[in-house]
């Protein structure tokens, strides 16, 4: 903590804090624990009783108890009235770096952001002062540029996985070392990076639509919450992933077809759509449509319930005397979340995969949904619906991690 404050208010950077420095570090963070002191005053009366803690953190999805809010009440109540004025609240935390629950548990939302190259999340939440700072954009400009990074680290393993999709079987066996071998052997180590520029090039228009249909559903909903509860959160953040996913569908064929495609058959993404359009028409842009619209439910909604569990657990048993969860936390609650996500949801995704795919595959006949699923069951049985499980799952560390690294330097970059 006392490193915290020196860093804070260090401008020299001489590693100390000279007296102007340190009256100028009080006086920012006194403006900062007012500001936190009226958002939690809900009855406007100057005082902060149990009830009100309770709520606020409520509203940010955090669920304590009356006794809980008490104990925290407790310990900063020096006249033993059980509520908190504004002396004894800024006297409590004036030499104490984190500023505030809500500002920690916004931490943990913006950290949701890991990119696994899936297009199934919940989207972040923005607070009212951020969308009208404009703060909002800028997030969303740092994870774009966080999920190209990641999705291009980590395309190679998404192309092995889109392989094993639609080609493994029980006599065509494709293990991991097997199927990169046979694409290097195909189409040299350029190969391995087939259909990432159509993964790229798809989440600037779907982070946008995505974000706006998010906060068009929450006025629908009319919750009076700044924060949505987490009901609230996963009904319109489901409703805005599959408008987004329906405004940018014919993308997702595009890219499926574009991995899967042999040396010298398209000379790019344009060609590749006219081929389509010309061969088999318009509805081929929204093949495995449904699939897709029925996999966002259980992705979102595992993701998001497995996130918020573990960040309570978290905060329930570890923030004591530090609400920062760390990097190692974010990371681990991001990948545990997504893991479990991915693997609700994974044989609606590869039936999805084959079905955009169709076409592309020689003799292959025109089947349904249902009809693929019972086609895999009986011929590869429940294993069958979990091809390409392995790379997938092999991508999901790495692409967190980057996500996270380049998310955290392009906020710094932008100002955040």
């Amino acid at each position: 903590s006392k490193q915290k404050i020196v860093k804070a208010g260090d401008k020299d950077l001489d590693g100390q804090l000279d007296f102007e420095e340190f009256v100028h570090y009080l006086q920012d963070h006194e403006k900062k624990l007012r500001l936190v002191f009226k958002s939690l005053d809900k009855k406007n009366d100057g005082r902060i009783d149990a009830q009100e803690i309770v709520q606020s953190l409520r509203d940010l999805g955090v669920k304590i108890s009356e006794q809980q809010a008490e104990k925290i009440l407790k310990s900063m109540d020096k006249n033993g009235t059980m509520t908190i004025d504004w002396n004894e609240w800024r006297d409590y935390h004036l030499l104490h770096p984190v500023e505030n629950i809500p500002e920690i548990i916004l931490y943990w939302k913006h950290s949701t952001i890991f990119d696994v190259g899936e297009n199934l999340t919940v989207p972040d939440e923005f607070t009212v002062e951020e969308r009208q700072t404009g703060m909002w954009w800028r997030h969303l400009v740092a994870g774009g540029g966080a999920g190209a990074v990641s999705r291009t680290c980590t395309a190679p393993l998404d192309r092995l996985k889109v392989l094993m999709q639609v080609h493994a079987s029980r006599s065509n066996n494709m293990c991991i070392v097997g199927g990169f071998t046979q694409m290097i052997r195909e189409g040299g180590p350029r190969s391995l990076w087939r259909g990432n520029g159509i993964n790229v090039l798809k989440i600037a228009p779907e982070s946008a639509i995505k974000f706006m249909a998010y906060e068009q559903i929450k006025r629908f909903i009319g919750t009076d919450q700044e924060m949505l509860r987490i009901h609230e959160r996963l009904l319109a953040g489901s409703l805005a992933g599959a408008i987004a996913q329906s405004s940018i569908y014919p993308m997702e064929v595009l890219k499926t077809r574009m991995a899967l495609r042999k040396t010298g058959q398209y000379s790019g993404m344009l060609d590749c759509a006219k081929n389509i359009l010309s061969k088999e028409g318009m509805a081929a842009f929204y093949k495995g449509y449904i699939p897709n619209m029925l996999g966002i439910i259980p992705y979102a909604g595992i993701d998001l319930a497995v996130y918020e569990t573990l960040k309570n657990a978290w905060l329930q048993r570890y923030a004591v005397n530090s609400a920062d969860p760390g990097v190692f936390v974010l990371l681990a609650c991001g990948t545990i979340s997504s893991t479990c996500g991915q693997l609700a949801s994974y044989p609606l995704a590869l039936v999805r995969t084959r079905m955009q795919a169709q076409a592309s595959v020689e003799g292959a006949p025109e089947v349904t949904m249902r009809g693929l699923f019972k086609h895999i069951l009986k011929t590869e049985g429940a294993f069958g619906l979990y091809r390409g499980l392995a790379p997938n799952f092999m991508k999901v560390i790495p692409a967190v991690s980057i996500s996270y690294v380049v998310y955290e330097n392009l906020k710094m970059t932008l100002g955040v």
